[in-house]
């Protein structure tokens, strides 16, 4: 995919999933402010990583970092973000203090193992975490991720999932949708700034 491309499919996929979350926003009454005016995006958490460590909230205490939701099988928009995540922590350089959450939406597939051998083509500082079906559902709600299941045919299937990737502050507070559709050189200068 095209550096050109792959932007172009950015801006459709982020326009549609973009409405999708305004209009469940608007109909589960999720749209409320907290006490600093931004959104209630996120919340404790507890998941196996893909080394089989149990990773919470507060070992991500006093860095920023980046969250996004998705699945190993996902074809296109997903290892093209992670892509995008490991070129931007690239231009970081290896010494910043910075991670990135990739959480599974298909914990039945997407055991530790399967995420270990996923990522090991990315960055590795993305964490995979997945989780009983109930942790699962339970993060995707604290950070207002859509997910639902396609239909299966021979054992296959998709999922269909909010595709944002959530800036997360040293505090562990939502700051903003962070745009991996800049060039990484431009986007981890933004980063830089959460450091």
């Amino acid at each position: 995919m095209t550096k050109a491309s792959r932007h172009l499919f950015y801006i459709v996929a982020g326009f549609s999933l973009g409405l999708a979350g305004l209009a469940s926003l608007a109909y589960s009454g999720l749209a409320e402010r907290g006490p600093l005016g931004s959104a209630s995006i996120g919340g404790p958490f507890a998941m196996t990583a893909q080394d089989g460590r149990v990773v919470t909230n507060r070992e991500l205490e006093g860095r920023p970092y980046l969250v996004f939701f998705g699945y190993t099988h996902c074809p296109d928009f997903c290892p093209t973000a992670l892509l995008d995540i490991s070129e931007v922590f690239k231009e970081l350089g290896p010494d910043k203090k910075i991670a990135a959450l990739f959480i599974t939406v298909d914990p039945a597939r997407d055991t530790p193992e399967t995420l270990k051998t996923y990522l090991e083509n990315f960055d590795p500082r993305i964490i995979g975490l997945t989780g009983d079906p109930a942790k699962t559902e339970a993060i995707a709600k604290a950070f207002k991720v859509y997910v639902k299941k396609g239909a299966s045919a021979n054992g296959d299937y998709t999922v269909d999932h909010t595709g944002v990737v959530y800036l997360m502050d040293k505090r562990g507070r939502f700051v903003n949708a962070f745009n991996l559709s800049k060039p990484p050189k431009q986007a981890a200068r933004e980063l830089e700034n959460y450091l």
